[in-house]
């Protein structure tokens, strides 16, 4: 099983349920929109000229952008960096509206990789399975659980990054905000049901034992080595 078909586990059996929705843009996809999303802009990167073993710069800001390019990439065979110093990579996705043009007038690619690898991070080469691994490992912390409605604000992007990963394997929904207060979090917490949310340390110190929420850290997602 290659990474993006972890986190895509449960799609099938979650199907027209919420994924994900991003208070910041309004856009709300379900699990099958979103499995669907992956694999239509996976498709226009093989027509772009993406192929297997090529390095592609993901230059978004965490949400629901960085999760569909990311895994889009994957799923295409590309690399995956967040940054390209070196200038190495054969492209690069830094607009949200490319996705939608990639995703526009094409066909989903409906396999992705067996194997190889699938990010670099920090110099280091990390395959599919490697990949696979680690979200395998976070889960079994049992930080998000089945069905769970998760609220998140996190600024570092691998910390989103694994984060959504981990909630859309467990069929969580998750509700995206941007920068928001303490006040701005109960508040959506409780307009979407949200039983646990994943802030910043200074967030997380403020709201615990001011809430019935269910408060992870961000540092909880953060990549071991």
């Amino acid at each position: 099983m290659t990474w993006t078909e972890l986190v895509l586990s449960a799609a099938p059996a979650r199907g027209e349920r919420p994924a994900v929705t991003e208070i910041r843009t309004g856009e709300a996809l379900t699990y099958a929109a979103l499995s669907r999303r992956i694999t239509l802009i996976a498709g226009g990167l093989r027509r772009r000229g993406l192929r297997p073993g090529h390095r592609i710069l993901i230059d978004l800001p965490p949400g629901l952008n960085l999760l569909v390019g990311t895994h889009a990439a994957a799923w295409a065979g590309g690399v995956v960096c967040f940054a390209d110093p070196g200038g190495e990579a054969t492209m690069a996705i830094d607009d949200p509206g490319a996705l939608n043009a990639l995703a526009a007038g094409g066909e989903a690619l409906e396999f992705g990789p067996i194997a190889g690898p699938a990010m670099i991070l920090g110099g280091q080469v990390l395959t599919q399975a490697d990949l696979t691994d680690d979200l395998r490992r976070l889960s079994k912390a049992g930080l998000i659980r089945p069905g769970d409605v998760l609220l998140a604000s996190l600024t570092d992007r691998l910390r989103s990054l694994r984060l959504l990963d981990l909630a859309l394997l467990n069929g969580a929904h998750i509700v995206l905000a941007h920068e928001p207060t303490v006040l701005g979090l109960r508040v959506l917490a409780a307009e979407h049901g949200a039983g646990v949310v994943a802030v910043p340390a200074d967030l997380a110190r403020r709201l615990a034992g001011q809430t019935e929420l269910r408060v992870l850290e961000d540092s909880a997602f953060a990549r071991r080595a």
